[in-house]
């Protein structure tokens, strides 16, 4: 996918505005889009805890140089229910997770858009999403968000050689490498997870996903070339839900 001139970006952040400038930017009809991404989960021992945070910025990035949208600040906590074993991850109870996406829609709606979109980087995030978007329906706020699932359906599986995972794996670790090379050391990367069924768990039981290293994956299958794969794939699909929202 071609890029675009990072020094003309069509979207803006409000983040770098002042409260007279996010007035005018509220007012003009943006679909307001909403990274989200966990600054603080664990991601093996070859991918920082912010990883889920890394992807969500880039592809901000990415949608704002494109679309003239209105890019919120980074949510960077969420609902991780699987991965609290592991030191240093941060998971928000499900229902504090939906009432925060709802009350951040709401501020912003006080004053204007009636149109969001997230861009979730996480598959236990999508239940606190959907319950947000069903109290937001009735406020006539429309809330979508991305699901892996939809953007991946548009990769070749060919390309891709992993036999089972879906965490720090060959896919998200090969994005990684594609975007932000210098935070991965793949003298760390493992393939593990292979066995068991439930929330990743360092030690063997009954209803967990074992992994000593908290990848489920083969995360040394990755490559930088299968990233821009993903990338695309990821960036694709955005652009064709976003666009697809009304501005009103």
């Amino acid at each position: 996918m071609s890029q675009e001139n990072n020094d003309n970006p069509r979207g803006l952040l409000l983040e770098t505005l002042s409260w007279p400038q996010a007035e005018n930017a509220l007012a003009e009809k943006r679909v307001v889009v909403i990274p989200l991404g966990a600054a603080a989960k664990e991601h093996g021992r070859h991918l920082p805890l912010n990883t889920d945070a890394l992807i969500a910025q880039w592809l901000s990035d990415q949608v704002r140089q494109r679309l003239p949208v209105l890019i919120a600040p980074l949510v960077n906590a969420c609902y991780y229910p699987a991965f609290s074993e592991y030191p240093g991850s941060i998971s928000l109870r499900v229902e504090t997770a939906r009432d925060m996406l709802v009350e951040l829609c709401r501020s912003l709606a006080r004053h204007g858009p009636r149109n969001f979109y997230v861009l979730n980087t996480g598959l236990s995030t999508e239940r606190p999403l959907s319950m947000a978007q069903s109290v937001l329906q009735s406020a006539n706020i429309r809330l979508e968000y991305l699901r892996l699932s939809n953007a991946f359906a548009g990769l070749d599986a060919t390309r891709f050689e992993q036999q089972y995972g879906s965490h720090a794996d060959e896919y998200e670790t090969s994005l990684m490498l594609h975007i932000a090379a210098q935070v991965v050391d793949m003298d760390k990367a493992v393939d593990d997870g292979a066995a068991g069924e439930g929330p990743l768990s360092r030690a063997r039981g009954k209803g967990t996903t074992w992994s000593e290293s908290g990848v489920y994956g083969q995360a040394t299958l990755a490559n930088p070339e299968k990233g821009k794969l993903v990338a695309d794939a990821l960036l694709r699909c955005t652009l064709k839900e976003i666009e697809a929202l009304p501005r009103q």
